[in-house]
């Protein structure tokens, strides 16, 4: 059954931090600064918009979600939460976070607290998070800064310890399929395909339903692995070049390509390992099966480590086409082993 904060958060999951929020707004003891940590699309954003509402809210349950204040918010037209983004750029500049400390100084304008969310805090510039350490040690009143990031080692030790973190984990497959169902209408086979594939991040779920382009560009990325797979290191240098130019204009999009490389493979190692029913990529099931079958267990979990190496040096600024011509170099070669062979692998 819900609780009442369920029905007021319209947060789907993450019950234990739902819970710590609105004990700490009932009872008045809420930090001024959290840091909420999860994968892109967990529902950090989504969480964030919660306790901004809450932190202005004119109900009496809060939040209410149907007060002018909370429909503001929700709308992203209230003067007071400002969300703070790298907008395309490499990383979140001294600007910005100065801008903002210029805004934290001014008293709240249209409700009762202001909100500033940095979204991707992992990639404030060294001078920025430096910067925003002034606020994060004499916040002005009535000022809540949130700080969203997929990966804390990527922030200073500094900014970590002045914020009350939060960690939010992929929602299990049930629920986010239950969620589509409920609150989206879906179908329930459409609704378990999209749970599975989301590896429970509901938000990229509920993406993948507004633009079916996504499940389009997904299925080329796809292919893509299966063709690199077969070719030699001229065509794989070509495609780590098509992808370090990428980078430079679309950074977001070779990460989420690298993503989805990592739930490939690791869906090769479940098989593998014998454990298939637990693999994301359930529309590609019985190409996993065969594919599975060119690799050995080592190579297929080295790979992965590569991966998401690669993943952690782009997001350090590494140069992009020396990283990902490494990263070609490192794909297992794609060979048929022998039963004997995978035993030992095992």
């Amino acid at each position: 059954m819900l609780s009442k904060e369920d029905v007021m958060w319209q947060v789907v999951g993450h019950e234990v931090a739902v819970a710590l929020l609105a004990r700490g707004l009932k009872n008045g003891k809420l930090p001024h600064a959290f840091l909420f940590l999860g994968p892109r699309h967990v529902g950090k954003m989504t969480l964030a918009m919660n306790l901004a509402k809450a932190l202005n809210c004119e109900g009496d349950e809060k939040p209410c979600c149907m007060c002018s204040q909370c429909q503001r918010i929700a709308g992203l037209k209230h003067a007071d939460v400002q969300v703070i983004g790298r907008d395309g750029r490499a990383e979140i500049g001294i600007d910005q976070i100065r801008e903002m400390e210029h805004s934290a100084s001014l008293r709240p304008f249209a409700g009762r607290n202001r909100v500033f969310i940095i979204d991707g805090a992992e990639h404030l510039s060294h001078e920025s998070a430096n910067c925003l350490l002034k606020t994060l040690e004499e916040p002005p009143p009535n000022v809540h800064l949130i700080l969203l990031a997929e990966n804390e080692r990527l922030l200073l030790p500094t900014v970590l310890s002045r914020c009350q973190k939060l960690e939010l984990r992929p929602l299990p497959v049930p629920v986010v399929e239950r969620a589509l169902i409920d609150h989206w209408e879906v179908l329930p086979e459409q609704a378990s395909v999209l749970a599975r594939l989301s590896s429970g991040c509901l938000g990229w779920a509920v993406d993948a339903l507004a633009d079916e382009r996504l499940l389009v560009e997904r299925a080329e990325r796809l292919a893509a692995i299966l063709h690199l797979s077969s070719v030699g290191r001229g065509e794989r240098f070509a495609y780590a070049t098509h992808l370090a130019n990428q980078f430079t204009k679309n950074r977001e999009s070779v990460l989420e390509v690298l993503s989805l490389w990592v739930n490939w493979w690791r869906d090769l190692l479940l098989i593998k390992g014998g454990c298939g029913d637990f693999t994301t990529n359930i529309d590609q099931e019985a190409t996993l099966y065969l594919e599975a079958e060119h690799y050995s267990l080592r190579g297929v979990k080295t790979f992965i480590e590569s991966l998401q190496h690669a993943i952690e040096s782009l997001d350090q600024n590494a140069n992009p086409r020396l990283v990902l011509e490494v990263l070609m170099l490192s794909m297992p070669k794609r060979s048929l082993l022998t039963t004997h062979t995978y035993l030992s692998e095992v």
